[in-house]
């Protein structure tokens, strides 16, 4: 008698590893196959939304290559379709007599509409679905303030998320073995590309191969997020035992090694939220001082921040679309699109924004003090509307995520949800605290490295000595002035 065959479908948990979906699945039964479907939705967007980033292709595609690797290590494999899930997954799941299809939930408003129309198709067939949590460490539905609602303020949210997630203790499972593959009738109709579930595969296997050599991202040597759940699992270690113990303050310094580099593994989930908390818990084991512990509580605070974002835009999924606070709405944006190309390209003759956006061009990643500092300056200091910085940033960041990058934009823009309703950064200042010997800001710009540092943190730099460096765009004390001159107007 054949085993019923389950499918796993992979969205953002691209890892064998620690993944919770994954695990169910095989709890019902060994002969799982895996399934992960190349969406044009996602990878090539209506001109309206964002395009996905080539580095985030890149480490897209590079990380599937590598969970396909892995899928037939355990013994299964997985299949790679291109087109519509709705479409796909059910077709798939007639053609492998697949009684159930297992997939872990996502809070994006797409893929949740996705997720009911392919369920929908999945139960009319009298297909079974096991779905669940598998990106966050708490469910969102579980995070509430006393009177019931979501949370909309960091602090408390943090407070309810940090107990919750202590008294689930999480705990991380390993990769399964000893699958089961596909029957020798399967596998020949794969092979021979013959018939519907032959030209399914074929078709998806090409458009992945066509992906990996036409990404276009060229900055893979300089770029600190590395594919792959290996890769994810490397880091981590590498980060758990050293940086981790010095996270704050090394976290503020762009020009030193003080951070993760984490953010496009979590996005994609070749590394689980889980396997990076237990990481802190054992990171606490061997700190040595309160200064290391209390390192290590402020990286838990930023998955914290991860999360916080997470379940906002699960509750209230409209933030995708603008402003969480109404008067921004009606904001008076000026809107300079020859200054908004200056800022995407770094070349205000602001050094430190102009760096941080010459990192994030080439290696597609930047920094978080940057981002921060980058964001502020666009909205506050061009006067420009913060989700034009939003969508640059998906167009460019290898860990692009809309939660995360909708939640950090409308932090910098005041416009989101904040009890601060006013941050103005100076780049001058900042560049000051945070790249105080301008190592950062040489590194990227290297046309100023002939440049006194007091000048180049500054951006006061004399003509002679700009060899054809921009000129200052603009004056911060004037820009931030009329700014604030046109927010008094959304007050009233």
């Amino acid at each position: 008698m054949t085993t019923p065959r389950l499918l796993f479908w992979h969205r953002r948990d691209l890892r064998l590893t620690d993944n919770s979906g994954l695990h169910a699945a095989v709890a019902l039964g060994t002969s799982v196959t895996g399934v992960y479907v190349l969406d044009p939705a996602l990878i090539a967007p209506p001109a309206h939304l964002p395009p996905m980033a080539p580095a985030r292709l890149w480490f897209l595609v590079e990380s599937l290559v590598e969970l396909q690797q892995r899928w037939r290590q355990a013994g299964s494999r997985l299949l790679v379709l291109a087109g519509d899930p709705v479409v796909l997954l059910p077709q798939l799941a007639a053609l492998l007599d697949a009684p159930t299809v297992v997939w872990s939930r996502d809070v994006e408003p797409y893929a949740r509409e996705r997720d009911r129309q392919v369920a929908r198709a999945l139960q009319a067939d009298g297909r079974k679905l096991l779905v669940d949590w598998d990106q966050l460490l708490v469910a969102p539905e579980s995070l509430r303030t006393g009177g019931g609602d979501p949370y909309r303020v960091y602090g408390p949210f943090l407070r309810n998320w940090r107990g919750q997630v202590e008294r689930l203790a999480p705990s991380t499972t390993k990769a399964p073995q000893g699958l089961q593959d596909l029957t020798e009738q399967q596998l020949q109709q794969i092979s021979s590309r013959e018939g519907d579930l032959g030209r399914l595969c074929s078709e998806g296997q090409a458009e992945l191969e066509r992906l990996c050599s036409s990404h276009g991202f060229t900055g893979i040597e300089c770029c600190p997020c590395r594919p792959g759940e290996a890769a994810a699992a490397y880091q981590l270690d590498i980060f758990a035992e050293g940086p981790l113990l010095g996270y704050e303050p090394d976290r503020n310094f762009p020009g030193q090694q003080g951070t993760s580099s984490l953010s496009a593994a979590l996005s994609v989930g070749t590394l689980s939220p889980r396997q990076a908390w237990c990481a802190a818990q054992s990171a606490k084991q061997i700190a040595r001082s309160d200064e290391q512990r209390h390192a290590i509580t402020v990286w838990e605070q930023e998955l914290g921040w991860r999360e916080f974002y997470q379940q906002a835009l699960f509750h209230f999924p409209e933030l995708a679309d603008g402003p969480y606070r109404e008067q921004w709405r009606r904001f008076p944006w000026e809107n300079n699109e020859e200054w908004f190309a200056l800022w995407r390209d770094g070349l205000t003759g602001m050094p430190m924004i102009d760096a941080a956006m010459r990192q994030l061009n080439q290696s597609g990643w930047m920094h978080n003090r940057c981002r921060m500092i980058v964001a502020s300056f666009l909205v506050k200091d061009l006067i420009c509307d913060w989700r034009w910085g939003e969508r640059a940033f998906m167009e460019l960041e290898v860990d692009g995520d809309l939660a995360a990058n909708n939640g950090g934009w409308q932090w910098s823009a005041s416009s989101g949800m904040d009890p601060k309703p006013l941050r103005i950064f100076n780049p001058a200042t900042q560049a000051s605290k945070f790249d105080a010997e301008g190592d950062y800001i040489r590194h990227w710009l290297p046309e100023l490295r002939h440049v006194n540092t007091k000048d180049l943190l500054s951006g006061d730099i004399g003509a002679l000595e700009r060899r054809g460096y921009p000129e200052l765009l603009i004056n911060h004390k004037t820009q931030q002035a009329r700014f604030k001159a046109l927010y008094a107007t959304i007050r009233s």
